[in-house]
């Protein structure tokens, strides 16, 4: 798709126009054990690096912040982001798939959409998680909900605790950002008793 059309599509949210240019990530799940790393501050408290490492698939959300890999590991198979990603920080920890996550059309890079290693998770699938929530979800909420819709065997929850101590890719307050995370945990805790893979490591 040219550059033209891209941004037509893109100020049109022509949502099949643009899922064309998405690389499906279901069949890379089934059967694996999967790490998603958040960007709690906490987390930097923590021994959980070598445990994140051993999973069969470690992702990282957004800026992907590793502050020190005895708590955080070293490894970033993939990144899921809701604001464009700096191409250093890609070129750097070179993952296997970009996933773009919110449903804002616009923010979308025209590069980023034409990666061989992008995803385009469908705006219905955000949409209905916001239903089910009550709120707008986070990217860490998207990418759990993703991961739940999965076959994917487990899936290890580190460094979420729900803002309560900030997050390492910002300076924001949790009245600064659009975002309900007593929702979002009462979400995270509920999943967690519907569905045995799902497993939260607080710090």
């Amino acid at each position: 798709m040219n550059w033209l059309r891209f941004h037509i599509a893109r100020l049109r949210r022509d949502e099949t126009a643009l899922q064309k240019l998405s690389t499906p990530v279901a069949p890379l799940l089934a059967g694996k054990s999967v790490a998603l790393v958040g960007n709690a501050r906490s987390l930097s408290q923590s021994t959980y690096g070598a445990q994140i490492d051993d999973a069969d698939l470690v992702i990282r959300i957004n800026s992907a912040p590793i502050p020190d890999p005895h708590s955080h590991g070293n490894r970033t198979d993939w990144i899921a982001m809701s604001t464009p990603p700096a191409r250093d920080l890609i070129a750097g920890r070179a993952p296997s798939r970009l996933l773009w996550m919110t449903r804002k059309r616009k923010r979308l890079p025209y590069w980023l959409a034409h990666d061989s290693r992008f995803f385009l998770n469908p705006a219905e699938a955000v949409a209905r998680l916001r239903e089910d929530m009550g709120s707008a979800p986070t990217t860490g909420a998207m990418m759990i909900d993703l991961l739940l819709r999965s076959e994917a065997a487990s899936i290890d929850l580190y460094g979420f605790d729900f803002f309560s101590s900030l997050s390492l890719s910002g300076r924001r307050t949790a009245e600064q950002v659009p975002h309900d995370f007593n929702a979002e945990q009462q979400w995270v805790e509920r999943q967690m008793s519907l569905d045995p893979r799902l497993i939260l490591h607080r710090v």
